[in-house]
């Protein structure tokens, strides 16, 4: 048995035997036949990886690199200039420089470190140990800002010990980022149209963001990778600029508006009340025949390079979550206890443009356009009587709606022309009564009431909700519109819908951009005046005209003081009580033309709630229109056409006016267009600039006695008045021109000074 187990077990290890060899010599052959082919496969790699190094190697090479390597920066655009109609810039962007650390490099070697952190203590105001710090726990920091937005001259000493042998080779890892910030050289001129940007490079308010895709560019980015040389290969995407915007306003008118309403300011702050001398002050110049915004400001301005400075927003009063004003003033004191939120609501109000954004009720500013719509429509003919007896009942049983004149028992019987004139609530009830709901709402319309006029600026407000309906009026919201009350208008609504009044009808887009061009100087774009629609006709544009000179001219006229030294103009003064009624807090305000035979400009002046305990007079809106159209005027070489008074010549010296008069061009046989009243490089703010306007004044004062080349003057003998080779009359002493019923020694004209004179109580109010 034991023999029998020897044997199977001898007979289990041979075949296990066998087996195991013929197990491992199929492997072999297997082995054999698989390490031919990988052989082969690599051989095939290896040839081919050769091929691909000699044809393909290099770029192949760069683009390895480059992902190990790689390096890429933006380069900023440059954002589009605005400037003014006459290339005057209102807003620029200025190259800077951001200072950046690169650690990594700088702690190559020790060298590095103390040459480099010594030259930026040298030329900045850093805190060496501070630097230190940071590249000690940040070694491999390759961006690190220390300073923001340089100028060109505050990196230049540091530029000069980059640049320099011995001390250049010590400093490493400093680089300038570069960029661009935006800068206003005038400050404050044009705030509220020119608008602001934030650090982002995007629009706030204005021309700024209305016109934000335009004046944005695209930025640019330079690629980079480092070679075996370790040296930077870049590719560069330039950057693409934005666009420049040429306004249509005009820098030295703007100035002068923006300086008579400041003088306003000064002249009543604090009056009655604690705050600014009032609520809102907002003036709009506008070419009549065009639509063109020669300028456009409202107090108080802010700095647009400094728009979060909290200092002009002393005076104002305190706005609520509802954006209503409330009683309080803002003080020192009141400043500093304001929260984040609050102080945030008050500079949203000053940023706002009060002439497009902010609505109250026209007033009797309004009385052109309801006599315009009762002589366009048909339903009057201007020959219209009407008895006013001081107030007039609308419907039995209600309270009569009163006339400024109701204290002298009324004005009596008045024409069209004298309602105007007079500025008679009663009369003007009377032609809204004539003239229906209907008609009067379509004309209502038809001056773009309740409708925006689309100028080119941000945040012109919707009144659609702020107008009448043929749903809401009734006789007596019928009556007291004809006036100009119980419903809204903006600044630029009226200004527009007025210009067309008086320019024979013809309805422009009030507008503020010209033309668009490229960075180097070509038009991308012009922009040309769009007249909409025709409102009246010439001959209803002419009867206004007329009726508006009454009111400033005629012996009853309301708007005696608007006139400036002169010239004769025309326009309606305004009066509206605010809500609720009975409060004696008023809007005033005065819309007017010039010159009266030719009108070319259209001004707007608007008063909210004059720093007066009589706050009804127009008179604080007229005083302003005079103010700015006694420099305005000549500076746009609109000449006179009445004589001066030796008063008035006192006046124009003192405030160094280059006054112009038309007659007078021949007479002395000056160029008197030339006497530019403050120049295109005075700052921009309007200020007459130095050296130029004392002489102009000297040459046209008195006739200009001493010209040499004054040309002779023959004397009538039938009358003593001296005549000029083209018949005009002229004083033979002064040369000045004067009419054939003036008797030579001319008297003062019918306008004193003080503004005392004539028919302006302001109070045309009804309530």
């Amino acid at each position: 048995m034991g023999d029998s187990l020897d044997r199977n077990r001898q007979n289990g290890d041979r075949k296990e035997a066998q087996n195991t060899n013929r197990f491992t010599t199929k492997m072999q052959k297997k082995l054999v036949v698989l390490y031919f082919l990988v052989l082969l496969a690599f051989a095939g790699l290896s040839a081919r990886l050769v091929l691909i190094n000699r044809d393909n190697g290099e770029q192949y090479k760069k683009q390895v690199l480059s992902q190990q390597q790689y390096t890429s920066r933006t380069i900023p655009f440059k954002r589009g200039e605005i400037l003014d109609s006459k290339g005057t810039k209102l807003a620029v962007s200025e190259k800077v420089y951001n200072l950046i650390l690169d650690c990594k490099l700088m702690n190559e070697k020790e060298e590095y470190v103390e040459g480099t952190i010594a030259a930026l203590a040298q030329c900045f105001d850093v805190d060496e140990s501070e630097i230190r710090k940071y590249s000690s726990d940040n070694p491999t920091s390759q961006y690190h800002i220390l300073k923001k937005q340089l100028t060109y001259d505050e990196i230049a000493p540091f530029q000069e010990l980059v640049n320099n042998e011995e001390t250049g080779k010590y400093i490493q890892g400093v680089w300038f980022e570069e960029e661009y910030r935006r800068l206003y050289p005038n400050n404050t001129l044009a705030s509220d149209v020119i608008g602001f940007t934030t650090k982002d490079n995007v629009g706030n308010y204005g021309l700024e963001a209305y016109y934000n895709d335009i004046l944005s560019g695209i930025n640019g980015r330079e690629y980079g990778y480092m070679n075996d040389d370790s040296n930077l290969e870049r590719t560069t995407k330039a950057a693409v600029d934005g666009y420049n915007l040429v306004s249509t306003l005009d820098a030295n008118i703007q100035g002068i508006v923006e300086r008579k309403l400041q003088e306003y300011n000064d002249t009543y702050k604090n009056a009655a009340r604690e705050g600014n001398g009032a609520y809102n002050t907002g003036c709009i110049i506008m070419d009549v025949n065009n639509g063109n915004v020669l300028a456009m400001a409202s107090y108080p301005f802010y700095n647009l390079n400094e728009p979060r400075n909290t200092d002009m927003l002393l005076g104002q009063n305190v706005i609520n979550e509802k954006a209503e004003l409330q009683g309080t003033v803002i003080n020192e004191e009141t400043l500093a206890s304001m929260d984040e939120d609050t102080l945030y609501r008050q500079l949203n109000a000053l940023w706002k443009n009060y002439c497009i954004s902010s609505t109250f009720e026209p007033g009797s500013t309004m009385k052109p356009f309801t006599v315009a719509a009762g002589l366009e429509s048909g339903k009057m003919t201007g020959n219209e009587t009407y008895q006013c007896n001081g107030s007039l009942t609308v419907v039995e049983g209600q309270k009569p709606i009163k006339c400024h004149s109701y204290r002298v028992g009324g004005d009596g019987i008045v024409s069209v022309a004298g309602a105007v004139e007079r500025s008679c609530n009663v009369a003007l009830m009377k032609m809204g009564q004539t003239i229906g709901k209907t008609t009067f709402l379509k004309y209502m319309q038809d001056f773009n009431f309740g409708l925006k006029t689309n100028i080119d600026l941000y945040g012109e407000a919707r009144t659609a909700s702020l107008v009448f309906t043929e749903d809401s009026m009734g006789p007596m919201e019928l009556a007291t519109a004809s006036f100009g009350q119980g419903f809204n208008v903006t600044m630029i609504q009226m200004a527009a819908g007025f210009s067309s009044l008086i320019n024979g009808g013809y309805y422009y887009e009030p507008h503020m951009v010209s033309k668009i061009t490229a960075s180097d100087g070509s038009v991308v774009q012009n922009i040309e005046p769009r007249l909409l629609k025709q409102t009246v006709s010439e001959s209803t544009s002419a009867k206004i005209r007329d009726y508006c000179v009454d009111v400033v001219m005629g012996e009853h006229g309301t708007g005696h003081t608007a006139r400036p030294a002169g010239y004769i103009i025309g326009g309606k003064t305004g009066t509206a009580e605010t809500q609720p009624r009975g409060n004696r807090q008023y809007v005033v305000s005065f819309i007017g033309f010039a010159p009266a035979d030719d009108p070319q400009i259209a001004i707007y002046v608007v008063v909210d709630r004059p720093n007066s305990d009589k706050q009804d007079d127009a008179k604080y809106a007229t005083r302003i229109v005079r103010s700015i159209l006694t420099e305005v005027l000549p500076y746009m070489d609109i000449f006179m056409t009445e004589p001066l008074s030796e008063a008035e010549q006192k006046e124009l010296e003192e405030q160094q006016i280059a006054y112009k008069q038309q007659l007078m061009t021949s007479v002395s046989g000056n160029d008197v267009s030339g006497n530019d009243i403050s120049g295109n490089d005075a700052g921009g703010d309007g200020m007459p600039a130095a050296g130029e306007n004392g002489e102009g004044i000297g040459e046209n004062t008195g006739g200009n006695q001493d010209n040499p080349d004054k040309p002779k003057i023959d004397i009538d003998p039938d009358t003593g008045y001296g005549v000029l080779p083209d018949g005009t009359k002229v004083d033979p002493v002064t040369g000045e021109a004067i009419d054939e019923d003036t008797p030579l020694d001319l008297p003062e004209p019918n306008l004193p000074l003080d503004g005392t004179q004539g028919g302006e109580d302001g109070g045309d109010s009804p309530f």
